[in-house]
């Protein structure tokens, strides 16, 4: 007899071997048609799974977050059918699933169109349609490289051959259509209905630019048509958001050929970049930091010491003077740790903090850069704590605690904090990370907070935790870091002299709470579709005169507003005041003051708030106050 225990605790028996499918059907017959696959002592396994022991089992359903997994991961295998139905030359290669959807890589003698993604889609839903069963069988992974050259699918047969000659292969099959796969896969084909092709991109064969260019094709699949139709719609609001697009309209930078991967600042946008940077200045000062600056440029043997130069040498920009090798700094830390160790420190001077606007530069692959976002110069608001390691609890509920008001202040209100532990390859003693691991969880627990665990996800060296924004489309942004550090400090030989008089190895603390200025001002644009709260604002207030009369008036305005430290740009255009208004409010600008004679007379303006929210008119000196207001509360 097999006992089955489900997660109610309640148990079902069997006389012999039974199916996931089988043990859905004894339930009810509802059931066993939403079943998508099974879970097993943690694992997911197909609905044709037999269990041949005592064991707990889930039925998967299109509601749990593994079946929507199934249904991506099994939608990528229904488009590789559809291509080979109306492409039969095209050849395959892989297929996984990724974030809010999958891909599937494709060898074709010519260019993919978007006619054929229309083509593809609706062979998509002519094959779902036929609700054609889904069969998995083994082979020994000779036979089935064998078998893939044999129907001309050399990509899967490449890689079939550089598994293990003693493992075996599983083969998932639907119609005419058979693929390599772990699996699971969906019971049949009519389990797929709400899906969408997104778009084309080109991606090297196994990620390697020495290789063929094939073509990937991007989809999106859901559970219901709901979720399908609410994922394309934030998908048009980001396109609105784009930062790339808004950049330009806004006018605050753009990206040139010349220098790519990197960032041309036009004065708006500057501006902005300003206002970030000059907060994040006041966080240092405000919470015990020492503002430093390193150079761009140092030695090879630095990097050789770190390690960076093993393993991170394709990714950095090097160069050559006086038969030395020099490179471009990747990261702050090193140079942190050649400042700390000028002058011998004591214990009394820990903790000891470090904060850099530091220009790193990293030699990222071209294919890979996003506009602000992903680029190859950037300039983080980096810092390195210095500290013993019973002092490594208290820093972290400090920094927890500034970052939540941090992000909070520039309209994040929402965080997901995640703690990465210990790795298989790891240096130190269990005790170490043991005293590291549980130091950052009391960190995070003091402040308030509720974490997850990401468990093995730590560095080789000490675990982290990770600090993940949601912006106001709900998408996830992984911005803060701590990292505890042991083994740079032993790397460059920093030490510190201890209460016991003898010399001892700082633990470093890195830490960033924007981390790349670039990227964080492209997640505010985005995240406020570039209608910036008054205080980021490059331009607060735009003063526009009705006709001629009223142009000294408009300077006394400006300069008024100007003297209080409010940004003002005036518009003496001799254009329709409509036009000028809406022009100004295409820019986005928090207010727009309008004067006329009855203002000018008054020492009044009539106030026009984003969003074409007429205020009335006002005072001067109300409107002062008003934005004053507006910008100290950060609004």
């Amino acid at each position: 007899m097999i006992h089955i225990t489900l997660p109610d605790g309640s148990q079902r028996e069997f006389p012999g071997p039974v199916t996931v499918a089988e043990v859905a059907a004894s339930i009810g017959s509802g059931l066993a048609k939403a079943a998508l696959a099974g879970k097993i002592d943690g694992k997911v396994v197909d609905t044709s799974f037999q269990i041949t022991q005592d064991s707990p089992l889930s039925i998967i359903t299109a509601k749990d977050p593994d079946g929507l997994e199934v249904i991506r991961h099994s939608t990528a295998h229904l488009l590789a059918y559809a291509v080979k139905e109306l492409f039969p030359d095209a050849q395959v290669t892989i297929g996984p699933v990724i974030e809010n959807g999958f891909f599937y890589d494709f060898s074709y003698k010519r260019p993919f169109t978007p006619e054929d993604l229309a083509a593809i889609e609706k062979k998509m839903t002519e094959l779902a349609a036929k609700d054609e069963p889904v069969v998995r069988r083994v082979l020994p992974r000779d036979e089935a490289v064998s078998y893939f050259k044999g129907i001309g699918e050399a990509y899967k047969a490449e890689i079939i051959a550089s598994i293990p000659s003693n493992e075996d292969v599983s083969l998932y099959r639907e119609g005419a259509f058979e693929d390599l796969c772990r699996g699971p896969h969906v019971p049949s084909t009519g389990k797929l209905k709400h899906f969408k092709l997104m778009k084309l991109a080109g991606a090297y064969w196994r990620g390697d630019h020495r290789n063929e260019m094939l073509q990937r094709i991007y989809g999106t699949a859901w559970t219901s048509k709901d979720e399908l139709q609410n994922y394309l719609r934030m998908l048009e609001e980001a396109e609105k958001r784009d930062h790339r697009k808004l950049g330009r309209e806004l006018d605050l930078f753009h990206i040139d050929e010349h220098s790519p991967g990197t960032v041309f600042w036009h004065p708006k946008g500057w501006t902005l970049w300003q206002q970030v940077e000059q907060y994040m200045r006041r966080i240092y000062i405000d919470n015990g930091y020492h503002e430093v600056k390193g150079p761009q440029i140092l030695d090879k043997s630095l990097w050789e010491k770190t390690g960076h130069w093993d393993k991170y040498r394709d990714n950095m920009f090097v160069t050559e003077s006086e038969k030395r090798d020099y490179a471009l700094k990747p990261m702050n830390c090193p140079g942190h740790i050649l400042i700390f160790k000028q002058g011998l420190k004591s214990y009394r001077d820990l903790p000891l903090r470090y904060g850099e606007f530091g220009n790193c530069h990293r030699n990222e692959p071209s294919g890979g850069l996003h506009g602000i976002m992903r680029v190859r110069g950037f300039t983080q608001d980096d810092g390195h704590i210095f500290c013993t390691p019973e002092q490594i609890q208290a820093e972290c509920t400090a920094y927890t605690t500034l970052l939540q008001d941090v992000y909070k202040d520039f309209g994040f209100t929402e965080i997901i904090y995640k703690l990465a532990t210990r790795p298989e390859q790891r240096i130190g003693t269990e005790e170490s990370w043991d005293q590291a691991e549980e130091a950052l969880k009391a960190g995070l627990r003091a402040s308030g907070c509720e974490f997850q665990i990401s468990p093995g996800e730590g560095a080789f060296y000490g675990p982290k935790i990770e600090y993940t924004l949601k912006d106001a489309l709900g998408r996830e942004w992984q911005c803060g870091t701590m990292q505890v550090d042991p083994n740079m400090p032993e790397r460059l030989d920093a030490e510190y002299v201890g209460e016991d008089g003898a010399r001892h190895r700082p633990v470093m603390l890195h830490r960033a709470i924007v981390g790349s200025l670039e990227r964080f001002i492209g997640m505010l644009i985005e995240h406020y579709a570039g209608a910036l709260p008054v205080w980021l604002a490059p331009v607060q207030v735009a003063v526009l005169n009705i006709t001629d009369s009223q142009a000294d008036y408009v300077e006394t305005v400006a300069k008024t507003l100007r003297d209080q430290g409010v940004r003002v740009q005036t518009d003496l255009r001799n254009e329709k005041i409509t036009y000028k208004i809406r022009e100004h409010s295409l820019q986005k600008l928090p207010f727009i003051l309008v004067v006329g004679d009855k203002e000018r007379e008054a020492g009044a303006v009539a106030v026009r708030a984003r969003g074409n929210v007429d205020l009335g008119v006002m005072s001067l000196d109300a409107f002062s106050k008003r934005i004053a207001e507006d910008i100290a509360s950060k609004a």
